[in-house]
């Protein structure tokens, strides 16, 4: 089992940004994915950026990249989203999500196994 607890996130104006958090406790010393994907209510989720167990590969939506960052810090087993030029269309609930061992693709949000209790991400126009 492995816990996730967000942070971070909020209200700010289009071209502001805003960096997530997301801290793992529990079966941590398995090799996991880290992804964070988001959802707007009544949408399907939509995946945001991934990254790698040893932090050397990172995946990113076409929606988003250039702008965010994904990066984790394995010694304090937390994960971090960090989120540039925001706009009005990255409104959602954005998750922090683990995936355990390697099959399936990062990009997926089926792939993943473990979920944090999500954080409301809002950018005003």
């Amino acid at each position: 089992q492995i816990q996730l607890v967000q942070s971070g996130g909020g209200l700010v104006q289009a071209g502001g940004s805003l960096r997530l958090s997301c801290a793992a406790s529990g079966r941590t010393v398995s090799p996991y994915t880290m992804g964070w994907i988001r959802q707007v209510l009544g949408k399907e989720r939509e995946f945001v950026a991934a990254v790698s167990w040893t932090g050397a590969t990172a995946y990113y939506a076409d929606s988003v990249k250039g702008r965010f960052t994904i990066s984790r810090d394995n010694a304090k087993n937390t994960v971090y989203l960090q989120m540039n030029s925001l706009k009005p269309e990255d409104t959602a609930v954005h998750y922090c999500a683990a995936a355990i061992g390697g099959v399936g693709s990062p990009t997926n949000p089926d792939r993943y196994d473990y979920w944090g209790q999500g954080t409301q991400v809002t950018v005003s126009s």
